[in-house]
């Protein structure tokens, strides 16, 4: 019944949106690949690739799609085989935005076989101009399934928020996202993610990047990480 609401809410603000715009269409595509090799006391190789997509349609209407996979294996031993998908179409109208999301995720490094995410809230843009940089914060109310490799499941409300900066100046940039989710009914039951990403262009499309990324859950099953940190350089490749 919530998912339907939150359906119903998504599709009636695409529609408001639709009415509003003129007919243009913009495509934007970035795609980066880092790694990680280290050896001696510890032998320990890491992959990692991100993908984004972003439709823009008129004045008031974009639709992000974003991806990434990480493969890693210390000591000849399978570590880390994370995935993670999600959408988050959203209207803007000024410095205001609403956001719709819907996510999937995959991770051997914390037990998850699959985590379907589904919300919609607010959010706003403190400052935006015509180089893309950005700063915003949104929060949204997601409702949440996990399945866990042991059998067990959990359902739970979310509150998600989310502060995100983009900055550029001249050849370098810098892309942070930080998210925060707790439980609704629960503080102590919350996650952490941190993604930055800085870059250096030497062409119109491809830049050298430095990832940092860190990922805290509070409630994991017995045996498994409760966060995990990782520091890649690789190389990115984008449209305009």
């Amino acid at each position: 019944m919530r998912f339907s609401f939150l359906l119903a809410a998504f599709l009636l603000l695409t529609t408001c949106a639709q009415a509003q715009r003129p007919d243009t269409t913009i495509i934007r595509y970035a795609g980066q690949l880092t790694g990680q090799y280290t050896s001696g006391g510890v032998n320990r190789t890491l992959l990692s690739t991100t993908h984004s997509v972003t439709f823009l349609r008129g004045l008031h209407f974009g639709a992000p799609l974003n991806g990434s996979f990480s493969y890693g294996r210390q000591d000849d031993l399978l570590k880390e085989r994370e995935f993670l998908f999600n959408a988050t179409p959203y209207y803007w109208l000024g410095h205001f935005r609403a956001y719709g999301i819907g996510g999937y995720e995959r991770s051997n490094l914390r037990g998850i076989d699959n985590r379907i995410q589904l919300g919609l809230g607010p959010g706003w843009a403190f400052y935006t101009d015509s180089l893309g940089r950005e700063v915003s914060a949104s929060n949204l109310f997601i409702r949440e399934a996990t399945y866990f490799q042991d059998g067990s499941q959990r359902i739970v409300s979310r509150s998600s928020l989310r502060v995100k900066l983009v900055y550029s100046k001249g050849v370098f940039s810098l892309n942070s996202t930080t998210f925060y989710q707790p439980n609704m009914r629960d503080f102590n039951d919350y996650r952490v993610n941190q993604l930055a990403t800085l870059a250096l262009r030497f062409t119109a499309r491809f830049a050298i990047t430095a990832n940092y990324t860190y990922t805290f859950e509070s409630r994991v099953l017995e045996g498994k990480p409760t966060d995990n940190t990782n520091l890649t350089v690789g190389v990115a490749f984008s449209t305009k």
